[in-house]
């Protein structure tokens, strides 16, 4: 059984950033053949690590600070005017939390998503095993969130349950629903779904302050940044 003791961690060669335009990466891995349980994937989480499929990740840029991992204390969270619309506006949807798996609607949904919207991204072109690979396979505790229109699947949430938590994976939704801005509502179920299990934290990912794609996960406030070892909330402007 590994632990936080016993992890081995590997560094990618310099790579281009895929967020900021003139700058290197480099990436820090957990071993892939350590096994990874919950109480493990969530002390990692605490420390700024990601999920990726069956990798387990955080940045490690030797001269750039720019990726900073961020969450919610739900109990502290309040919705703004803009946000009580956007859960006004979709009080129709039905959501489910199901086991992550693959489905060719599932699939259809996220290849539909990434064509008209991230051509210029990592998961361009879109591929039935890279969906797999980054959204199904991995965690012990992976969920879909399901979210429907009169039975027809609008919008998809991949959702870890962690000890202390959930950690936002990733959303995708079909284009023709932008309108009801589909991604801030998948947060802010998921935020009720923490408070419903009497759990602290939403996890977030990172934030990029000079990334404008990021620019709506600093719209939930109070929101709490990973820095030098200690969360702490952040004023993100």
């Amino acid at each position: 059984m590994s632990s936080l003791r016993t992890l081995v961690f590997f560094a990618t060669p310099a790579h281009d950033c895929s967020y900021l335009d003139d700058r290197e990466a480099t990436t820090m891995f957990v071993d892939p053949r350590a096994h990874i349980d919950k109480k493990l994937y969530s002390q990692l989480t605490s420390l700024g690590f990601r999920r990726s499929g069956s990798h387990y990740y955080r940045p490690h840029c030797e001269a750039c600070n720019a990726c900073i991992p961020v969450r919610l204390n739900v109990n502290d969270f309040r919705p703004d005017r803009s946000q009580r619309r956007v859960l006004k506006k979709n009080c129709d949807l039905e959501c489910t939390l199901v086991p992550a798996a693959f489905s060719e609607s599932y699939y259809r949904l996220y290849a539909n998503y990434v064509e008209l919207r991230h051509k210029d991204g990592d998961m361009y072109p879109p591929s039935r095993e890279q969906f797999t690979s980054f959204l199904v396979e991995g965690a012990t505790d992976a969920w879909f969130l399901e979210m429907r229109i009169n039975g027809e699947l609008v919008a998809l949430a991949a959702v870890d349950v962690l000890d202390e938590g959930l950690s936002a994976i990733y959303t995708v939704f079909d284009p023709a629903f932008e309108h009801r801005s589909l991604g801030t509502f998948a947060v802010l179920w998921q935020i009720e779904e923490v408070r419903r299990r009497s759990l602290p934290h939403l996890y977030l990912g990172y934030w990029i302050k000079q990334c404008r794609k990021m620019n709506y996960k600093t719209r939930f406030k109070p929101i709490e940044a990973l820095q030098a070892g200690q969360w702490r909330v952040i004023d993100a402007v």
